[in-house]
């Protein structure tokens, strides 16, 4: 299914119309995302190998959240169309941050749009999850334009300065997937 997401009101776009997201599990731990930029196309990083890195967010990127039903700890990933990317897990809201290991990987493929089409990323993500555990999500977006304009676009914000942290902004329920 295709969700749009919201420009946070206090960093509005300039040339960008639209962001949306599609999310799709295809085994109890592999998870399909796909993000898709209508307007300008974003200002986009240099190509760069597929590595671990952090402060993605500072330039364009495509963020993922998930929170298991069971407690206030949280997983991030971050997808830059550089092909770098960041898995960090966290104990709860914006504490006790560290790197979350991965068995791969993940694949991030950016295409450029032609005949109007919109900019796209897509990202195949195999990771440790949970078999049967249904997860609160929160899609995100950071998309700078070449002007230099950053809008922050997510499925939901809070109140005050763009947090895609902030549990209010888990909106989305992703269903549990059976065995793998």
């Amino acid at each position: 299914m295709t969700y749009r997401l919201i420009p946070h009101p206090d960093f509005p776009p300039r040339a960008v119309h639209r962001v949306e997201a599609d999310i799709h599990v295809r085994e109890a731990d592999h998870l399909v995302l796909t993000y898709q930029v209508y307007g300008a196309v974003p200002l986009l990083p240099r190509p760069a190998s597929g590595v671990r890195a952090d402060d993605l967010w500072k330039a364009t990127c495509f963020e993922l959240f998930l929170r298991g039903w069971n407690g206030e700890g949280y997983v991030e990933f971050n997808f830059s169309p550089s092909s770098r990317w960041a898995a960090y897990g966290f104990d709860a809201y914006r504490d006790g941050m560290r790197k979350l290991p991965m068995r791969t990987t993940p694949m991030i493929e950016a295409s450029e749009p032609e005949n109007g089409a919109a900019f796209t990323l897509r990202a195949d993500l195999d990771w440790f999850g949970v078999d049967g555990q249904t997860f609160q999500t929160n899609l995100a977006a950071v998309i700078e334009e070449r002007d230099g304009t950053k809008s922050f676009w997510a499925l939901a914000h809070s109140a005050g300065k763009p947090d895609f942290h902030d549990p209010a902004c888990f909106v989305l329920e992703l269903p549990a997937a059976k065995g793998s």
